[in-house]
């Protein structure tokens, strides 16, 4: 996992219900903790493009509903700022399930946009993704 050189807006807060864009099994994801993000006390810790969460599979298929999987937030309809200035902002919040910590993908094939602040920090994603934003 690397750094990113953007600002990103943390629009998903815990407890938030996000679609997921691959062929994982799981089609709803409800978000309960944000990996390695650490708040102020009275808080709700919230997830952006880009990050690591833990969530639990709502919708999907039998065998993988009321599993926990980790998951890596790659679209959301909150804008955010890149350090060229640019203001990025997708029509959904998208996540992609992934196998382990380390982000590798549990799926083979992504539908839609994947931004591109969550193609450098997980080089898993990005080997999959045919259109990066």
């Amino acid at each position: 996992m690397k750094a990113i050189s953007s600002s990103i807006t943390r629009a998903l807060p815990v407890q938030s219900k996000i679609a997921t864009c691959d062929n994982s099994g799981a089609k709803i994801i409800k978000i309960f903790t944000v990996v390695g993000l650490k708040t102020s006390k009275g808080r709700l810790p919230a997830a952006g493009v880009g990050d690591l969460v833990q969530a639990s599979v709502v919708k999907g298929r039998p065998d993988m509903r009321k599993q926990v999987v980790f998951a890596v937030i790659v679209r959301q309809k909150k804008e955010y700022r890149r350090a060229s200035g640019d203001r990025i902002k997708f029509e959904d919040n998208a996540a992609v399930v992934c196998k382990d910590e380390k982000g590798n993908p549990k799926g083979t094939l992504f539908k839609g946009a994947i931004a591109k602040e969550a193609c450098d920090r997980w080089p898993g994603i990005s080997k999959l993704a045919r259109i990066i934003v």
